[in-house]
């Protein structure tokens, strides 16, 4: 969908795309997720998930949608603590992909995936999107689809 994309985007939308890509895993990603994020991470998905993917870099899907790289989600961890979900179980989570918007979504530690309401974290409310990682990621595919096909992000 990402190849679909670019190549359909100048005639639809009238200017050139940014650089829209799945960007795989490189060894540095991969250490990072499997060497320090092993228990920052939290759940056995976002692990697999980074060992694998390095990131997604979507500008020209709607405001934007991006999945954070795995040294970015602990980079932003270690310098701003956790987010608190207080919809959630143990209500820490962390910051694992945003919108050009400034939307937030978070993962918890339990592996559901929450998008803030509001561009600001202070005193955040959250909305569960999604009950695993898998689920979110298939939610972000069924959003890019629509957008390719009819321009709208739906529900992204």
């Amino acid at each position: 969908m990402v190849r679909r994309l670019g190549s359909t985007f100048e005639e639809t939308f009238g200017y050139e795309p940014g650089t829209n890509e799945v960007r795989a895993a490189d060894d540095e990603d991969f250490r990072a997720a499997r060497d320090y994020g092993r228990e920052l991470l939290g759940f056995g998905d976002l692990l697999t998930f980074y060992e694998s993917v390095g990131e997604v870099v979507l500008p020209d899907v709607g405001n934007g949608c991006f999945v954070h790289s795995a040294r970015d989600v602990l980079d932003r961890l270690a310098e701003e603590g956790p987010v608190f979900v207080p919809e959630t179980e143990d209500r820490h989570g962390m910051v694992i992909a945003s919108n050009g918007g400034g939307i937030l979504y978070v993962a918890d530690r339990g592996g559901a995936i929450h998008r803030s309401r509001t561009a600001s974290l202070d005193d955040a409310e959250f909305d569960k999107v999604a009950n695993s990682l898998p689920e979110f990621l298939d939610h972000l595919r069924r959003c890019i689809v629509g957008f390719v096909e009819t321009g709208s992000t739906g529900d992204l």
